[in-house]
C-alpha cells in the first residue's frame, strides 16, 4: 500500500516536468517552420551600387526651334527688336549705315594738320604761282581767298611779270592757340624773276591759321595763309 502511494506521488510531480520540456520541443519547432517560411532573398548580379552593369541605350531628345538662315540679305536698318545690342536684323542678317558702315563702330575722329601740312601748303602755293594757276593760289589764302586783301584778279595781276619764283622753305616755328584757331609761322627766301632776266630777293615768313571749333568744315580745319611779311633783300 505505502508503495503505491509513492508510485501516486512521483508521477504527480513529473507531470510539469513533462509538460514543459514539451512546450520547449513545440516552441523550437513553432520557430524552425517559422524561419523556413520566409523567402530567402535573391542573389543580386549587379554591382553594389545599385545601378545596372550596362546603362540603357540614350533616347535622342527631340530638336526644336529652326535652322539659322544661310546667306541672310539685308533689306534696311531695322534691329531685331528682341536683342538690338546685337546689332543683328531680324533673321539674322547684320545691319549696316546708309553708307554701308557698320553703325556699332565709332566714327573715327578727324586726322589734326601737322606743321608739316603747313610746310606743304606754302610749296604748294608757290607751285600754282610757277604753272600760273592763280586761282588755286589765291584759294590757299584764308577765308576763301580774302585774307590776301585782293580780290582773285588783282591777284592775279600781280604776278603778270613774274617769269618764275624759287623758294627755300626753312623749318617752321611751334603751333600757338587761339580762341578757336591755331597759328604757325613758316619762314621762306624767295628769289622772283622777271621776264626781262631781272631777279629780286625776298626774305620773311607766312603765318597759316586753321579753325578748331566744333562745326568746322575740313576747309576751315586746314591750314591757309592768314598773312605774310616779306621784305625785298638788296644786293
Amino acid at each position: 500500500m505505502k508503495h503505491a502511494m509513492l508510485l501516486v506521488m512521483l508521477c504527480t510531480m513529473m507531470l510539469p516536468a513533462c509538460s514543459d520540456r514539451k512546450a520547449a520541443t513545440d516552441a523550437r519547432q513553432d520557430e524552425a517552420s517559422g524561419d523556413s517560411a520566409l523567402p530567402a532573398p535573391a542573389r543580386s548580379t549587379g554591382p553594389v551600387t545599385g545601378m545596372p552593369d550596362k546603362p540603357a541605350p540614350a533616347v535622342p531628345a527631340p530638336v526644336t526651334g529652326q535652322a539659322p538662315v544661310e546667306n541672310a540679305i539685308v533689306v534696311d536698318g531695322s534691329l531685331d527688336a528682341a536683342n538690338p545690342e546685337t546689332g543683328l536684323l531680324p533673321g539674322g542678317g547684320v545691319a549696316v549705315g546708309s553708307d554701308g558702315s557698320d553703325p556699332a563702330m565709332p566714327a573715327s575722329a578727324p586726322v589734326e594738320p601737322t606743321p608739316d601740312d603747313a610746310v606743304a601748303v606754302i610749296r604748294d602755293y608757290y607751285d600754282s604761282i610757277n604753272s600760273r594757276s592763280y586761282a588755286r593760289a589765291y584759294s590757299l589764302w584764308s577765308d576763301e581767298g580774302r585774307s590776301s586783301g585782293q580780290s582773285p584778279q588783282q591777284f592775279a595781276d600781280g604776278f603778270a611779270g613774274t617769269a618764275q619764283v624759287a623758294i627755300a622753305i626753312q623749318k617752321p616755328g611751334p603751333v600757338e592757340a587761339a580762341a578757336g584757331s591755331r597759328y604757325i609761322e613758316v619762314p621762306v627766301a624767295i628769289n622772283a624773276t622777271a621776264h626781262d632776266g631781272s631777279v629780286r630777293g625776298y626774305t620773311g615768313s607766312y603765318v597759316l591759321r586753321r579753325a578748331v571749333v566744333d562745326g568746322a568744315s575740313a576747309e576751315q580745319r586746314a591750314w591757309r595763309i592768314a598773312s605774310a611779311d616779306l621784305r625785298e633783300v638788296k644786293p
